[in-house]
Formats: C-alpha cells, structure tokens, sequence
C-alpha cells in the first residue's frame, strides 16, 4: 500500500476518532502509519502495537516485535535475541521478542480503542491537555512512554509531518 493509498483509507477512521475524543486525527494517523509500516503490517486489524498484558481472554495474538531497554533482564513470553546496543552514548538493549497484541474485527474498532487506551490511563493526562495539536501530542506520549524505541517522537512527528503534505 503506497502512503496516499493509506491515508485515503484511514483517515477517515481518523477523524471519526478526533470527533468521539478530540485527539488529533493526524497524530492518530500518524501512529498508525507508523506502527503499522503505512499498513503493510496490521495483522488481526491492529495498527497501532497496543499490548494485550494478560494474553488469556481471546482478543490478543503472539507477535514479534523489537523493544528496547536499558535493562538486559525484562521478561516477555519470549525473548528471540538481546543485542548490547550504544544510542546517543547511552547504553542499551535491543529485544527482539513474541509478545501478547490486542486484535481486532476492524479498522474502525482498533483506531477507536486506541484512544480509548489515552482517555483511560493516567499516565497521558499531560498529552491530553494538547490532543488538538498532533506534535504537542506526539512528544507527550513519547515522554510518557508509549513506545521504548529510542527517537520515537521524531520518527513520528515526521511521519506526521508526511501525512499533512498529502493531504
């Protein structure tokens, strides 16, 4: 799926969303983009790497996925590889692991979920306060650790930032 394909077909689950939550759509988008690989990687409708914690009631699916951490000793149902790894002079591990996502029966579902996810954890209060603007929120998510990957933020806001010119 080419980027405008992608964002043809979602937006509009996007802004459905920014309308229920008055998150942005694009930063919606964007994280979907991203997580996704513009929609080439969304298996059981998930786009967006939500983690399903306890893998036990039927709505999560095994996957691989990579992490990072500065810890060499996190448990997930099953580590592949720990690469030792050195980003901006910070020591750091890279996982290369199966983990429990959420799946979904649709887009639509996902996406709304999703925001679901912000409105009911705490730890997005401040993102919230600037869900209208996708960069205040994107580096709001990112400081409150929503994805371990090391320049999550920028790699997003130019994801963003690609979403806005083909619009």
């Amino acid at each position: 799926m080419q980027q405008h394909e992608f964002v043809n077909q979602y937006l509009p689950h996007a802004k459905q969303t920014e309308a229920k939550t008055g998150i942005s759509a694009i930063a919606i988008l964007a994280q979907a983009a991203l997580e996704s690989g513009w929609g080439k990687a969304a298996p059981g409708n998930m786009f967006f790497g939500v983690k399903d914690t306890d893998g036990i009631n039927g709505n999560e699916q095994l996957l691989t996925t990579t992490e990072y951490s500065r810890r060499a000793d996190l448990k997930f149902p099953q580590v592949i590889s720990v690469t030792p790894i050195v980003r901006n002079g910070i020591k750091m591990f890279r996982y290369k692991v199966k983990d429990y996502f959420r799946k979904y029966s649709s887009p639509e579902e996902c996406f709304t979920d999703h925001a679901r996810f912000f409105l009911k954890n705490k730890r997005y209060a401040e993102a919230l306060e600037v869900k209208h603007n996708p960069y205040l929120f994107i580096d709001a998510i990112a400081k409150a650790g929503y994805a371990t990957a090391p320049n999550y933020a920028g790699t997003l806001k130019a994801v963003a930032k690609a979403i806005e010119n083909l619009l």
